[in-house]
């Protein structure tokens, strides 16, 4: 206002007017026109911060998009990011509850547990783990099942169908296979359902050479990374959206795929992506 009032009143009696030290209105004038170097820091951040922030799809906090914009040789504390996010109103979406869709009361043969809630692997297609979700259309359920590589996280085979039986596990299965062709003697790990405990579907695991290994009764920390997805997903994904048909949950499925894959970054990868670290990966860290 006493910028805008200059040309008529002084500037000393529009500060009097205004009951503002001179002294003091040229300071503010002069940090307007030429912000201190830490201002421009946080315009230049919060610039970086949003398009992260919005090209995750608003699900990377402070600490993944710290990581980020170090790779961009930006240095700044976790506290400082989630400064100019709060500035920003930039809130990542929260993980919600996650529904188990798998029927393990049967009479079928299970498998033992193999891994015992160690989720690491020392290559790539050595260890697989698959799950099964639901996805709500104004046509009726679509379910997806999933096959994870516990070396990398990535999404190694996936499928969708209207109905969740054997035939979908062994799609997903079938697709990892061929991405893949993992060597013989590699492990596929799943809970105790139906599906994966199918004559259909143990077959199919043998002819490639694989070895099964399943949850304990009720006990989803047994295969606690694909719970772990399917939670980020539907939240990250399935959550946002309303589907008229199958098949436009479809698309939307294939696209998060491949940004799961090639763009979300993980923690436990080093803040890469699963493509990234695979790149980065050794020779002998891939067995075919």
């Amino acid at each position: 206002m006493i910028k805008e009032y200059a040309g008529k009143l002084s500037i000393s009696d529009a500060c009097g007017t205004m009951q503002v030290r001179r002294q003091g209105y040229y300071e503010w004038l002069a940090r307007r026109e030429n912000p201190p170097e830490r201002l421009r820091q946080d315009q230049i951040l919060t610039v970086r911060i949003k398009n992260h922030f919005y090209e995750s799809k608003c699900i990377y906090g402070a600490r993944k998009l710290q990581h980020l914009l170090r790779r961009e040789g930006f240095l700044a504390s976790r506290k400082r990011v989630g400064r100019l996010m709060r500035k920003e109103g930039l809130v990542p979406i929260t993980l919600r509850r996650h529904i188990a869709t798998t029927d393990s009361k049967h009479s079928l043969a299970i498998f033992p547990n193999l891994l015992n809630q160690d989720f690491t692997a020392s290559a790539a297609n050595r260890v697989w783990v698959s799950d099964f979700t639901y996805i709500r259309t104004d046509e009726g359920w679509l379910y997806l099942c999933t096959v994870l590589d516990l070396y990398s996280r990535r999404v190694v085979g996936w499928a969708v169908s209207a109905t969740i039986d054997r035939h979908l596990a062994i799609a997903a299965f079938e697709s990892a296979i061929k991405g893949r062709c993992p060597a013989q003697g590699f492990i596929f790990h799943s809970d105790q359902g139906s599906q994966y405990a199918s004559a259909d579907f143990r077959r199919v695991v043998a002819e490639h050479g694989g070895i099964q290994s399943m949850s304990g009764h009720g006990n989803p920390y047994d295969n606690a990374c694909a719970e772990s997805f399917f939670r980020s997903f539907k939240v990250e994904c399935m959550d946002r959206e309303h589907f008229s048909t199958r098949e436009e949950a479809r698309k939307v499925v294939s696209q998060h795929m491949l940004f799961y894959n090639r763009r979300r970054i993980h923690e436990t990868l080093g803040y890469l992506s699963p493509a990234e670290f695979e790149r980065n990966a050794p020779a002998s860290a891939y067995v075919s």
